[in-house]
């Protein structure tokens, strides 16, 4: 081999140095979260919120308590890792970025995070139960939580956005993007989602940063609850956080392929047809379907 390897180490390294942006973004560093440890950790509290599926198997309630908090102690222990990692990378100038400060600020993420996991595993419960009542198919609960891609994809969800609102949007989102690749399914983990919510089938479903989802909705596959546009600053950048995704109220079900884009409000107890592309909102009860396509002859060569 001709190339001389420690030249080109070198010059990347003087690349990786450089600012980002001329606002002088972070350059990517080494304390920052591990995707692969953040899958395991995942992969430890879905264990722990459901052991005799997905983790310990069945036994006596001792034996199950035990292996729950075995698992969990493991997995906080990890994640309070990460969550250190992530701190000390995204702290502001102003904030201290101390161990001890770090340590701090990372402890109260996951204290808050540990306290709502009961109420974490009540609202997946709702939405297992969704999923089994809203498919015919579906022969028993058990079924719904060990296959459903929908079901592993909310429960990404719930852990990433109890995350996400604890203030670590990197953790956050790395677990939104494992479901994402896992499943097809890609749900922003700002996204607001209210219990008993059933995505059927599943692939091809996006929805945005800030939408916000009501009781008892169900979708189904390819839908998008997207942003219509993005706003820019006086200097051309996106501005970030504002709300620019639809609003979908209780009791609607959206079908396959329906897209529908901006903040706009779906009514509660609404249908929004296949296939429909969808710009303003709609009041309670509606059925939205796309047009009906005209069918023409053209007799004797007219219509040209």
């Amino acid at each position: 081999m001709s190339v001389k390897i420690s030249g080109v180490v070198a010059a990347l390294r003087a690349t990786r140095d450089k600012p980002w942006s001329s606002k002088g973004q972070h350059a990517l560093s080494s304390k920052l979260p591990s995707p692969p440890a953040i899958a395991g950790v995942v992969d430890k509290l879905s264990a722990a919120l459901f052991p005799q599926h997905l983790g310990h198997g069945p036994g006596d309630a001792d034996a199950i308590d035990y292996f729950i908090g075995h698992t969990l102690s493991t997995a906080l222990a990890e994640l309070e890792h990460q969550v250190r990692r992530e701190l000390a990378f995204s702290r502001e100038p102003s904030e201290s970025t101390s161990p001890d400060a770090i340590a701090k600020s990372a402890a109260g993420v996951i204290g808050g995070f540990a306290e709502g996991l009961p109420d974490t595993l009540e609202v997946l419960k709702s939405d297992i139960r969704a999923a089994y009542d809203g498919d015919p198919s579906a022969k028993s609960l058990q079924e719904v939580l060990l296959s459903y891609p929908g079901i592993k994809a909310i429960i990404h969800h719930r852990l990433a956005h109890a995350l996400f609102r604890l203030g670590v949007p990197i953790i956050a989102r790395v677990i939104a993007e494992r479901a994402h690749s896992e499943t097809g399914i890609d749900i922003h983990p700002g996204a607001q989602i209210a219990r008993s919510f059933f995505i059927d089938h599943g692939t091809g479903v996006v929805i945005g940063e800030t939408a916000i989802i009501g009781e008892r909705v169900r979708l189904y596959q390819a839908v998008t609850l997207g942003a219509k546009r993005f706003s820019v600053d006086d200097s051309g950048a996106l501005v970030k956080g504002v709300p620019r995704h639809p609003i979908v109220e209780e009791d609607v079900v959206i079908y396959a392929g329906a897209t529908i884009l901006g903040r706009v409000t779906i009514g509660r107890g609404s249908v929004i047809g296949g296939n429909v592309w969808l710009t303003r909102s709609v009041p309670a009860n509606s059925n939205i379907i796309q047009a009906l396509a005209r069918s023409e002859t053209f007799d004797g060569g007219a219509g040209i």
